[in-house]
């Protein structure tokens, strides 16, 4: 499922969004190479005009004025997404639960090309309803159960990786967890056969031809809509966070792109792909989705495409930053920190605490941030806007869930996978180091899938994991 240019207003009528969406993203090959000459960027200030896509998304925000809920009746609500939970645990006393929902590619083993066979391994396994086709036939998405811990989530993407991996064997190619298709892609010849998919087509062929791209969307239970739209006020400086420590895309069209997320630049060309406002209530938020639509900006809600959102489907925060994981105990580390971010905005809404200032122009240079470098290099702090070290940073995030990770009883365990992920590198390391060792293009893959079934091992006790020091102790490295 799945967010630039000169700014894009959404008062713009449609022809003028799809050409001003269609001069962004072709910084593949030489542009790549001019992207990766500002490697070395010293100040947030630099971090602004590197990505001219940034502008679109304070464009965007400022257009919609107001700010931003369309929610489908009850009985239309499918119940294999979270139910609704409280500040920190659910109203009954238990965790707030959880789901989430993967995207992968299928990739041919010997040469790495996408393999159009995403409907048809869907139909091979119609009995399982955690199994979906996507925009293109060379993807599939997953989507768990309801879960209410980290565990029994951990257990359950497993489960689906290993089903779909299988399935995708039996018919001759590889199931990869990658932001995105490591090797040149079809465009629009790809697209799946499904009405809405053929609609998008149509109308925003530029971005969909460019699409194909695989995220991990993190459903987090609330109580109602109001006190959701309060979350996404309360996550929007966390969301760059989350982004770098997922990215998983550093290599496309058979070369490397200079970025550690090149899913998030692709994606950032659809006009709405934007951090949320600070929406004021449920009310506002619908209204602002409902323009986004009447103005040509959107298909339709779910082609809403904010970084975090209310879900249109089920009662859940839905965070939609990430990369897909290169493993799945980095999907779980994801599904826990955003579930603790959750809970810790809830808290702070019920007491009645503003959301942080964090203007657009911040919030955006920090994402642009997160996608070029991901953990190695640095990035935005979200309370002081400074450019910090990616130890800073992710030492300022666990500073501000660590209550919440010790309500659901998680600390342990993210402690635990975050160390992993210092020790094993993230996605976006891991790829480039296999692509720059000179692998050939079948050990490359080989690689790859394997990894897509590692990283987890169901009911590991963390014992003895600790919050690190304070992000006050952390090195600022500019001003």
């Amino acid at each position: 499922m799945m967010a630039w240019t000169p700014p894009i207003p959404a008062e713009r009528p449609l022809d003028a969004t799809r050409k001003a969406a269609g001069q962004v993203v072709t910084l593949a090959g030489a542009q790549a190479v001019a992207v990766q000459a500002v490697a070395s960027l010293t100040s947030a200030a630099l971090l602004w005009p590197l990505i001219p896509a940034a502008r679109a998304a304070a464009g965007l925000a400022s257009a919609l004025g107001q700010r931003l809920l369309l929610r489908p009746p009850p009985d239309q609500q499918a119940a294999e997404m979270p139910v609704p939970g409280g500040a920190g645990r659910a109203a009954t006393g238990g965790p707030l639960t959880l789901g989430v929902e993967e995207e992968f590619v299928l990739l041919d083993p010997a040469t790495g090309a996408p393999v159009l066979a995403g409907p048809e391994l869907v139909r091979m396994l119609g009995g399982e309803p955690g199994v979906r086709p996507e925009l293109m036939r060379f993807q599939v998405e997953t989507a768990t159960g309801v879960c209410t811990s980290l565990d029994e989530a951990g257990r359950e993407l497993l489960r689906l990786r290993r089903l779909t991996a299988d399935a995708a064997a039996q018919l001759g190619c590889r199931l990869v967890a990658c932001g995105v298709a490591p090797y040149r892609t079809p465009g629009l010849a790809a697209v799946t056969d499904q009405p809405r998919y053929r609609e998008l087509a149509r109308r925003y062929g530029p971005v969909v031809a460019q699409a194909g791209t695989c995220a991990c969307h993190v459903h987090v239970g609330v109580p109602s809509p109001d006190l959701g739209v309060q979350v996404l006020a309360q996550l929007r400086p966390w969301l760059a966070p989350l982004l770098a420590i997922t990215a998983n895309s550093p290599i496309a069209g058979g070369h490397d792109t200079g970025w550690a997320s090149w899913r998030h630049v692709i994606w950032s060309r659809w006009p709405t792909a934007t951090a949320p406002a600070a929406w004021p209530d449920a009310a506002a938020y619908d209204t602002a989705i409902r323009r986004l639509i009447a103005r040509g900006a959107a298909l339709d809600e779910r082609n809403v495409y904010f970084l975090a959102r209310l879900s249109p489907r089920y009662p859940t925060v839905e965070v939609r930053v990430a990369d897909v994981c290169l493993d799945a105990g980095t999907a779980v580390l994801l599904a826990g920190l955003t579930r603790a971010l959750v809970a810790t905005a809830l808290a702070e809404a019920r007491r009645g605490t503003p959301a942080p200032a964090a203007p657009a122009r911040q919030v955006t240079a920090a994402l642009a941030a997160a996608a070029r470098h991901g953990l190695a290099g640095p990035g935005i702090d979200p309370v002081t806007g400074q450019l910090v070290d990616a130890a800073a940073l992710r030492a300022r995030l666990l500073e501000h869930v660590s209550p919440a990770l010790a309500d659901h009883g998680d600390t342990e365990m993210v402690i635990g996978l975050l160390r992993r992920l210092d020790d094993r590198g993230t996605g976006a390391g891991r790829q480039r180091a296999l692509f720059t060792r000179g692998l050939s293009t079948p050990a490359f893959i080989t690689a790859l899938a394997r990894a897509t079934l590692s990283g987890y091992e169901p009911g590991r006790q963390w014992a003895g994991a600790r919050v690190p020091a304070p992000a006050a102790k952390a090195v600022v490295l500019c001003q």
